[in-house]
């Protein structure tokens, strides 16, 4: 049975896993999988104030699951078409002594900045 939303069209849906964000080097809340609902109309512009709104109340649910297996089988129990994108895998940037190796006193390299 597929789930329906109030207009009768079928939920579909996306898993992934973030990146991190732009803004930090961690890894944080990366590791989590998220199931997505796709946008079931387009996005507005309101000509008074300029703010961009919406009528599709799933566009503002995200859940959050530790793998994808239980993401997918919640999907597949709840009769969501959703497809899954596999993340793109990096190297991680690891310094061997971190921050702190800027401000040693036993530094080796010349200081450049």
């Amino acid at each position: 049975m597929l789930d329906l939303d109030c207009t009768g069209a079928i939920m579909r849906a996306r898993i992934y896993q973030p990146a991190k964000t732009a803004m930090s080097s961690g890894m944080a809340r990366t590791r989590d999988w998220v199931l997505e609902f796709t946008p079931a109309s387009a996005r507005r512009v309101d000509p008074l104030m300029g703010w961009t709104g919406s009528d599709d109340m799933n566009s503002q649910v995200h859940l959050r699951f530790d793998t994808l297996e239980t993401a997918r089988k919640y999907a597949e129990d709840h009769g969501i078409d959703a497809r899954v994108f596999q993340p793109k895998t990096r190297k991680p940037n690891i310094r061997p002594r971190g921050y702190g190796e800027n401000f040693a006193t036993d530094r080796r390299g010349a200081w450049t900045h």
